[in-house]
């Protein structure tokens, strides 16, 4: 049979609180029985005293002498002499049902007598007959001790034992609270698990105190985390396989049909070279663009093979921006670039420098759309070179803010979210870093490369 942990938790605390209440109730009748046999004893004490030698004539003074001393109400009666007494007038007639007690042997436990009621008051009665010696002889003498104070006597006794008893119950009720609260917090993580074996690696709040289980919720946490970074990776992964096996075969086609278009318009420059050559030098270096993309597209996700050599930024840019001329024409966008006046030159690969920068360029053109502005920095020092470029565009949606730079994500309708895949790729390559931000309504791409990469 399967037991929950609440239960087996709890029941130790269930058992303790038990054995807590038997054990003090155990004690408390203990004690209770204990206190009224020292005030029996006591009453007897004073009982001894009036009615065994040397003998005290029991007049009201000596009667209010021992109800000073021991608490207790007497009277004396007599059936020749007047009563004498200790209560206030009138006088309580004797009770007579009460029977006469005897002094108890050597072991044998002392009572404090019947109960009886003097007036409106409560009294445990002691009869007691007076010996033939004693100058009251063939009297009796009852002494009655309050009840009030019997039951004063006996909850001083119990009430540590009580006290003592309520603290261990407090402690077993604190502890079910702790122990309800344990399996409540393991409830609430078993709870987690099973969302993060479903797919969903949201964190779990944290709360509780600083102990151990925070930590093992903080490591499930990680673990969620973790588990979150590797299905992006292998979703990515896995999208990249998808690539591979239908774009093989397109991307080769396009690429011959890319070249041939090249082939034609060079062999038509060739034949007639009276025909104005600057539409066709542009269209030459779109299709030579388009053959070079097309052949990154099949590299995509390959180790870089390129051949590393003295590149011109400020040259590689002022081509991409030829390149996009005609498209900022005709949507009226505007295209701010000033070449700086120092050097520079890196150590890279030119082709791939040269599709890291077209394709940045090219999406900060399309992003700030009819009548936006587009802006291109360089600048350098000995060590780098930094390419800052910004536009008038809204910026990435929220939704793919963070993963800007994976393959396959973008938020253009028509787009294929390879553009800034394939600049990463390049950053990566010549060991640069490229990053983004929001700086006075503007979206701003800032590409840092080593000179020496």
């Amino acid at each position: 049979m399967r037991l929950s942990l609440r239960y087996r938790l709890l029941l130790p605390f269930v058992l303790l609180l038990l054995g807590d209440a038997v054990v003090t109730g155990w004690a408390a009748s203990i004690a209770a029985r204990g206190a009224e046999q020292r005030l029996a004893t006591q009453q007897w004490a004073v009982a001894r005293t009036l009615t065994e030698p040397p003998f005290f004539p029991l007049t009201e003074p000596v009667l209010k002498k021992m109800q000073k001393l021991s608490g207790a109400e007497f009277l004396f009666v007599h059936p020749t002499a007047p009563s004498e007494s200790t209560f206030a007038d009138p006088k309580p007639k004797p009770p007579t049902d009460v029977p006469t007690a005897t002094l108890p042997e050597a072991g044998e436990a002392h009572t404090l007598g019947p109960p009886v009621v003097i007036g409106d008051q409560e009294y445990r009665c002691l009869r007691l007959p007076l010996s033939p010696k004693h100058p009251n002889h063939g009297g009796s003498l009852y002494i009655f001790y309050p009840e009030s104070l019997r039951r004063t006597a006996v909850a001083d006794a119990v009430r540590p034992l009580m006290i003592l008893g309520g603290a261990g119950v407090f402690a077993v009720i604190l502890a079910f609270a702790f122990g309800s609260g344990l399996v409540r917090r393991v409830r609430d993580l078993d709870a987690r698990t099973r969302l993060i074996a479903a797919g969903d690696f949201r964190p779990m709040p944290v709360s509780g105190g600083d102990d151990e289980f925070r930590d093992l919720c903080e490591a499930v946490n990680e673990m969620a985390r973790r588990l979150a970074a590797f299905q992006d990776e292998l979703q990515r992964t896995e999208r990249l396989q998808v690539l591979g096996q239908f774009s093989g075969g397109l991307a080769h086609q396009l690429r011959n049909a890319a070249a041939g278009a090249k082939l034609a318009v060079e062999l038509f420059l060739a034949e007639n070279p009276s025909a104005d050559p600057e539409p066709l030098q542009v269209a030459l270096r779109q299709l030579a663009r388009i053959e070079s993309n097309l052949r990154q597209f099949l590299a995509l996700g390959k180790p870089p093979a390129g051949v590393r050599e003295p590149c011109d930024l400020a040259k590689l840019i002022n081509q991409s921006v030829s390149l996009l001329k005609p498209q900022c024409q005709h949507a009226g966008t505007t295209v701010i670039w000033t070449p700086p006046g120092g050097n520079a030159v890196i150590v890279g690969d030119s082709t791939q420098l040269s599709h890291l920068l077209g394709n940045v360029i090219g999406n900060a053109v399309d992003a700030a759309g009819p009548g936006g502005e587009v802006r291109v920095r360089l600048t350098a020092t000995p060590i780098s070179a930094t390419v800052e470029v910004s536009d008038t565009g809204p910026g990435p949606l929220p939704a793919i803010a963070e993963k800007i730079f994976d393959p396959f994500v973008t938020g253009k309708d028509q787009g294929i979210g390879l553009g800034l895949a394939v600049a990463k790729q390049a950053i990566d390559a010549h060991g640069g870093k490229i990053a983004w931000e929001r700086r006075e309504n503007r979206t701003v791409f800032i590409i840092d490369l080593p000179r020496g990469a």
